[in-house]
């Protein structure tokens, strides 16, 4: 038994149809990578401000302590 031929008009068809749904999946992991990077670099600054913030409170409270432990002294 051999196979039916298909007709080339239907085969070039069904390719396109394919190739339009790559383009589009394509098109949509495009954007989503674009938002994805976007959202990353909103998070790298954001990480670095809270860093800073971090390093300034840190050393605030060192002073802090450090001046308390002066006043116990003096007392």
């Amino acid at each position: 038994m051999s196979q039916p031929e298909k007709d080339p008009s239907t085969e070039l068809e069904a390719l396109e149809k394919k190739l339009d749904l790559l383009i589009a999946q394509f098109n949509q992991v495009k954007n989503e990578n674009k938002s994805l990077k976007v959202k990353q670099d909103a998070l790298v600054k954001e990480k670095a401000k809270l860093l800073e913030k971090t390093t300034l409170a840190k050393a605030r409270v060192e002073a802090m302590i450090a001046r308390l432990k002066a006043m116990e002294h003096d007392s």
